[in-house]
């Protein structure tokens, strides 16, 4: 039997839960906090929890474990045709930090309430890792095989870019994705409303990530004197200039096909001047997905840390800030260039962390096989592709060979503001959309 890391009486009450809801809940119940460089709570316990599971099911999970207590864990499923190359299908357990006295439940506790499961990891991504394990194990109770071996993955430090998981992974253990040629996780296969209609996102693609620190210097002094050269003064005005930059719209092949798909479900014109150049427009369309799209179209600086000072009364001589940079694929090296211009020569710019942007193509097998799936349980509700403003551990296996896709379907309510929970306040996903992802997943693993 796989244990959960909690229970309480109240637990036996919610017992009826779908079992994809309940390894949900378990899992969030692992406080596996990832505050990034190196801070984490780590990921063992939830690996175990996922590895147990696994073992229930027959398979022989294997783990990785190379700085303590940033664990990893997989698990190889044989398909009816082992002749195919192999699919992987990979979460990750760490989440985001979570402030308790925001929220309206404990961020740990797995709170069920008004037909959703509420937690820190609800939207990313432990319901994609309860949904990858709840449908293998629907194939394999019932004696079935997936079409095509699966490799199961579920990585630390996705939080941190994979620095302590999947790009150690990789690194040190590319013998497990022997024979794969793709991979799918999170975020795609939601959907989303359209003007009165609905549509399902498909990602296809991420953006590039810079995690950068500004560093502007002057000379210490008392807090009381006439002092123009104070860096916590120059760091601010670099700030704000960068935080207030207006990035110009760039359409990549993804994000064109895009707002063509989001333009014919509003019934616009797509080669309209109005939705060539105005794809804010077409993306304010989409309700409260508009913010999440919006930033698909451009390059981001989001100001996001501050450090300065000791005391009061003493000017510091440096002062810091964290700046999130996200950037369209191969763009990175000219935006860099464009932010020295911004913030100025006398600020230093020193790279924390740098990854790759990826697009692929919307076409294939693969991409046919999870639209199906999708028609097959929600029918005639279009599928649109889209390039992901975050990141995920697809970009680990793309130096691999691996091509990487967002699919985490879940069939969402329109008012709910569902891209705003990443990483946000009372993050939350309703039960049955567990139950609809799970069952279209379980879909595509039996037929592809």
């Amino acid at each position: 039997m796989v244990h959960s890391p909690a229970s309480s009486d109240a637990d036996a009450l919610l017992e009826d839960l779908p079992e994809v809801a309940r390894i949900a809940r378990d899992l969030i119940r692992f406080d596996t906090t990832n505050h990034g460089e190196g801070r984490s709570r780590g990921e063992r316990e939830a690996a175990e929890y996922v590895g147990a599971f696994l073992t229930s099911l027959g398979l022989e999970p294997e783990y990785y474990e190379p700085i303590p207590r940033r664990t990893n864990v997989m698990a190889r499923v044989p398909g009816r045709d082992s002749s195919k190359p192999a699919l992987v299908l990979h979460g990750h357990l760490d989440v985001v930090p979570a402030v308790a006295e925001d929220w309206s439940v404990d961020p740990f506790a797995g709170v069920v309430r008004d037909g959703m499961l509420w937690g820190r990891g609800a939207v990313d991504m432990k319901d994609m890792d309860a949904m990858i394990l709840a449908s293998v194990a629907d194939l394999l109770r019932a004696g079935e095989r997936p079409e095509r071996d699966l490799v199961l993955v579920f990585f630390a430090d996705e939080e941190n870019g994979g620095v302590e998981g999947s790009q150690l992974v990789a690194r040190d253990r590319p013998e497990w994705f022997a024979g794969a040629t793709e991979a799918i996780s999170e975020v795609g296969g939601y959907s989303i409303p359209v003007a009165d209609s609905r549509a399902y996102l498909l990602q296809v693609g991420e953006k590039a990530l810079i995690w950068m620190r500004l560093r502007a210097r002057g000379i210490a002094g008392h807090g009381s004197r006439f002092h123009p050269d104070n860096a916590v003064t120059r760091l601010a005005e670099a700030v704000a200039a960068l935080g207030r930059t207006a990035w110009p719209i760039e359409l990549t092949d993804t994000t064109r096909q895009t707002v063509a798909g989001l333009a014919a479900l509003c019934g616009s014109d797509e080669t309209s001047p109005a939705a060539a150049t105005d794809p804010d427009a077409i993306a304010a369309a989409t309700g409260p997905a508009a913010g999440f799209l919006r930033s698909t179209f451009r390059t981001t600086t989001n100001p996001t840390g501050l450090e300065a000072g000791y005391k009061h009364n003493v000017i510091p001589d440096a002062a810091t800030a964290a700046i999130d940079v996200r950037t369209l694929p191969g763009q990175e090296d000219r935006v860099l260039a464009e932010i020295q211009r911004i913030v100025g020569d006398d600020v230093a710019i020193e790279i924390a962390h740098r990854d790759i942007g990826l697009e692929v193509p919307f076409s294939g097998a693969l991409v046919e096989a999870m639209v199906g799936a999708l028609d097959r349980h929600d029918p005639g509700v279009p599928v649109v592709p889209y390039l992901m403003g975050g990141g995920t551990d697809n970009k680990a296996l793309a130096e691999l060979g691996i091509a990487g896709y967002g699919f985490a379907p879940l069939r969402l309510p329109s008012e709910l503001d569902f891209t705003g929970m990443f990483h946000g306040v009372d993050e939350r996903v309703p039960i049955d959309a567990l139950v609809f992802g799970q069952r279209v997943l379980t879909d595509l693993i039996r037929t592809y």
